[in-house]
């Protein structure tokens, strides 16, 4: 036991490694930009003004962003997705998969829930004793299902899910502009050094490798910020887009997808003005989700389809609405 418990503590320690690697990133380059390059090699008073003050702008959002990402928990289904005491005694002492597969039909009759496991069972984690909402999956490096789960990375050591997902796009957003600018401004002085138009000194390190850092970074979260971009725009996860949600029907990749105007909406909320700000604007729950497909209205699961509410011609909302490099996918068991 105390072998077990001192791994799993060296395991989370490491975990923070590559936020510490990121971080010790951040650091050097702001230290070579603001005191190197801008207070040592740049004469123009204007130019370093106007430098500092765009700088530390997207300085400050993308620091901001990335702490949201890191430290926001990531959401856990409600109790209302627990089975009862009475339930999970059953259901752990079934006599046979019948038995058991009842017991979760009998539970899920009275909750939101839509889509099923590949076999057409109801989604039940026997770690955390409870009925799967929608999109929702286990996570066996943070220990617990999350909503509307996408990935777990490495990067920020957290989840990102329903909670979260917002803020890990505008840190990719504001870490890429970040990096760019970066490169943009510190290409000229780049080129000086390296054609002998400035002396040799400690600064010339600063700014060659800086610009490579800058580069490399800005081409990685290029790629990674528009595949997330297009997940956004089709309302999928990154789960989701490996595996596609199964539904009464079965399987459909689409079966979240609303159109472009409501996915983002999903995401940032319906306030424009909030959209690029690291506040929480997500639409709903986490816990249930608008669907597009139409024949989900005759799911067996629900004996009464009125007490979810009725859909429009377009879209069915069968609820209320209230990690490549950086990326590691934890699969549904």
């Amino acid at each position: 036991m105390a072998i077990s418990r001192g791994l799993l503590c060296c395991q989370r320690v490491l975990a923070w490694i590559p936020v510490l690697i990121i971080t010790l990133v951040v650091l050097w380059s702001y230290y070579a930009y603001v005191v190197e390059l801008c207070v040592f090699t740049i004469q123009n008073g204007l130019e370093k003004a106007a430098y500092l003050v765009i700088f530390h702008l997207f300085f400050v959002l993308f620091v901001w962003t990335y702490c949201k990402a890191i430290f926001t928990e990531p959401a856990q289904p409600s109790r209302k997705f627990q089975l009862s005491r009475a339930d999970r005694e059953r259901y752990e002492r079934g006599e046979s998969p019948e038995v058991q597969k009842q017991i979760l039909l009998d539970a899920a009759n009275r909750l939101p829930v839509y889509t099923r496991t590949a076999s057409g069972a109801i989604r039940y984690c026997d770690r955390c004793h409870l009925i799967k909402p929608d999109r929702c999956h286990h996570c066996s490096i943070c220990e617990t299902c999350v909503l509307k789960m996408d990935h777990h990375c490495p990067w920020v050591n957290n989840c990102i899910g329903f909670s979260n997902y917002k803020f890990f796009l505008l840190f990719l957003g504001y870490s890429m502009l970040y990096s760019l600018f970066v490169a943009a401004t510190v290409l000229q002085y780049f080129i000086m050094f390296w054609t002998g138009g400035l002396p040799d000194g400690p600064a010339k390190f600063h700014v060659l490798f800086l610009l490579f850092v800058a580069v490399m970074f800005f081409l990685s979260l290029m790629f990674l910020l528009n595949y997330h971009c297009w997940l956004v725009s089709l309302n999928r996860s990154t789960l989701e887009a490996f595996s596609a949600p199964v539904f009464q029907h079965g399987p459909d990749k689409n079966g979240f997808n609303l159109g472009v105007w409501k996915n983002l909406q999903q995401v940032f909320g319906s306030q424009k003005k909030y959209w690029l700000l690291p506040v929480f604007t997500s639409v709903g729950d986490g816990q249930s989700f608008p669907m597009k497909s139409q024949s989900e209205s005759h799911n067996p699961l629900l004996s009464n389809d009125e007490q979810w509410g009725e859909g429009d011609s377009d879209v069915d909302y069968y609820a209320a609405t209230s990690g490549n490099t950086s990326v590691t996918v934890e699969m549904e068991r």
